[in-house]
C-alpha cells in the first residue's frame, strides 16, 4: 500500500509552501484493490475535489485536486513524489511490442521483395519465348533478343536482388535508432536495451542506482 502525505511541513512525501496549505493537509492512500482515497488531515482551508470540500473521498487522476480553494495538485506529480512512474512504463509496452512487429514486417516484406526481384527475369524470358515459339517462329532476330534475354536475366535478377537486400540493413538501423530514443526508463531516460517490456515489470524499478523510479504499483 502507498501511502502519500500532503502539507507544508519538511516531513510531508509532498511538500506545497503556500499559505493556504497547513502543515499536515491530506493524505493520499492507494487502497489494496487500486483505488485512491484521498483524506483531508484536518486542515484549516479544506482539501477539494472537482471544487467539492471532502472529508475523504475515491479519487481517479482525471480528478481536479485542491489543498485550500485555489492550490491545485497534479495527480502525477503526487506519484512521483514516492518515485512513482508506473504509468509512464505501462505505455513503453505499446513501444516495445510495435519494435518487434515492424522489425518482422521489415525483414519478412523485403525478403519476399527480393525473391520477386530475382524471380521476374526469368518470367520475363519465359513470356519472350512464348512469344518467339507463336509469332517470331524462325526470325534471326526474335532469336538474338531471345540470347540476349538468357544473358541479361540472371544479371538483372542478381542486381534488384541485392539492391533490395541491401535497403534492410538500413531500414532496420533506423528503426533500432528510433526505439532507442523511445524504449527508455521514464524518469532517468537510461535506455532499456532489448529486454522484453515484461521481464522489465518484473524488476519492479530501474537499475539504475541514482534512478531506482518504481515500475509497478504496489
Amino acid at each position: 500500500m502507498m501511502v502519500i502525505t500532503i502539507g507544508k511541513n519538511p516531513d510531508n512525501d509532498y511538500i506545497i509552501e503556500d499559505p493556504q496549505v497547513s502543515r499536515h493537509h491530506a493524505r493520499l492512500t492507494r487502497e489494496a484493490d487500486g483505488f485512491w482515497l484521498l483524506e483531508d488531515l484536518g486542515s484549516l482551508n479544506g482539501t477539494f475535489v472537482n471544487g467539492i470540500q471532502i472529508i475523504k473521498k475515491r479519487i481517479v487522476p482525471t480528478d481536479n485536486i485542491c489543498v485550500g480553494k485555489d492550490c491545485r495538485i497534479d495527480f502525477k506529480e503526487l506519484l512521483k513524489s514516492k518515485n512513482d512512474y508506473s504509468e509512464e512504463f505501462n505505455a513503453l509496452k505499446k513501444v516495445y511490442d510495435n519494435y518487434t512487429k515492424e522489425k518482422v514486417r521489415i525483414q519478412s516484406a523485403n525478403q519476399f521483395k527480393t525473391r520477386l526481384f530475382q524471380a521476374l527475369p526469368f518470367a520475363l524470358l519465359g513470356i519472350v519465348g512464348m512469344v518467339i515459339n507463336s509469332a517470331g517462329k524462325g526470325s534471326s532476330v526474335w532469336y538474338v533478343v531471345c540470347m540476349l534475354l538468357i544473358i541479361c536475366a540472371p544479371v538483372v535478377g542478381v542486381y534488384l536482388g541485392a539492391h533490395q537486400s541491401a535497403k534492410i540493413p538500413q531500414q532496420l538501423q533506423d528503426l533500432t535508432n528510433q526505439f532507442k530514443i523511445d524504449y527508455v526508463c521514464p524518469k532517468c531516460g537510461t535506455f532499456l536495451g532489448d529486454i522484453p517490456w515484461e521481464s522489465l515489470k518484473n524488476k519492479k524499478h530501474c537499475p539504475i542506482s541514482s534512478c531506482q523510479a518504481r515500475w509497478t504499483e504496489e
